[in-house]
């Protein structure tokens, strides 16, 4: 048992743009709560899409335990991007280049593939209407049309660990993703909110995607939506069961296993600064 310290690390790091602050509580009793996430990202030098919390491991054969925060300080269960940044803090210094971590979504595996890239397992998607989940039964996750948005074409609901929207758009709709994202990640049918993706099929082995990610809005990259987006188009005859997903902050390469359904995540992350924080400052200030 270590002895507990009053701070602790973090890293701030991005995911090809998806902004990730990586805290490392291990060595202090300080809880983080929705409160708490919401104080961080209010720091400029800190802001971020997910706030990514390392907990001592839950079970054996484990590196930690992820709790993952929204920048609105809502809970995610999944976050592909923060995976790849939680294993870059995990293994830094190690000679290991495989981890396991545990988040809300299951048990990661995690492999270091160079000096900054990582690849991720998010496991297999569900499609079922409860598990993505819905408000009610639909005839087919895999086409569902949204009331109140005639303009869009139909939608693929599925889970990544988290629940998503994937339209197959053209360049004009992709555009106009800011103007619905909000109210469609809030769609009725969508009981825990929804991540909204916009996916423009360039090729069989290339996908342009925008997303609307739900609790951070407008991000430059999704891991999980990149998933579902490769699952979904997969599943369509868009495309085979790889390919590029080109996000306005970069490539992820994305592979949707045929043996067990597992879908693969590989790309850049950078570490932009670090320090460390008395979490206790900012409990006291947000319970005040």
């Amino acid at each position: 048992m270590h002895p507990e310290i009053p701070q602790a690390p973090y890293l701030r790091m991005n995911g090809i743009g998806n902004a990730i602050l990586v805290l490392d509580r291990r060595m202090t009793h300080t809880r983080v709560d929705a409160a708490m996430a919401r104080a961080l990202n209010a720091q400029p030098e800190l802001a971020f899409d997910q706030l990514m919390v390392i907990e001592a491991p839950h079970r054996a054969g484990t590196a930690a335990f992820v709790e993952i925060f929204n920048n609105d300080g809502s809970r995610s269960a999944a976050c592909g991007n923060g995976t790849r940044c939680v294993a870059f803090a995990l293994l830094r210094g190690h000679a290991e280049t495989q981890i396991a971590v545990e988040t809300e979504a299951g048990v990661l595996a995690c492999w270091r593939e160079g000096a900054t890239r990582f690849r991720v397992d998010m496991g297999a998607p569900r499609f079922g209407w409860q598990e993505i989940p819905l408000r009610e039964a639909v005839p087919d996750t895999a086409s569902v049309r949204l009331d109140g948005f005639p303009e869009l074409p139909v939608a693929a609901l599925l889970s990544m660990g988290n629940p998503h929207a994937v339209f197959f758009v053209n360049e004009a709709l992709q555009a106009r993703l800011p103007e619905w994202g909000a109210a469609l990640e809030h769609h009725q049918l969508f009981p825990a909110r929804a991540n909204i993706s916009f996916a423009v099929v360039e090729a069989p082995d290339r996908i342009r995607l925008r997303v609307w990610e739900r609790g951070a809005g407008m991000t430059l990259a999704c891991g999980s939506a990149a998933c579902a987006t490769m699952v979904a188009a997969a599943r369509a005859g868009h495309t085979g069961r790889a390919a590029g997903v080109h996000l306005p902050g970069g490539v992820l390469d994305m592979a949707w296993r045929a043996e067990d359904g597992h879908v693969l995540m590989a790309g850049a992350v950078e570490l932009e600064h670090e320090g460390m924080l008395d979490l206790g400052d900012f409990a006291a200030a947000t319970h005040a």
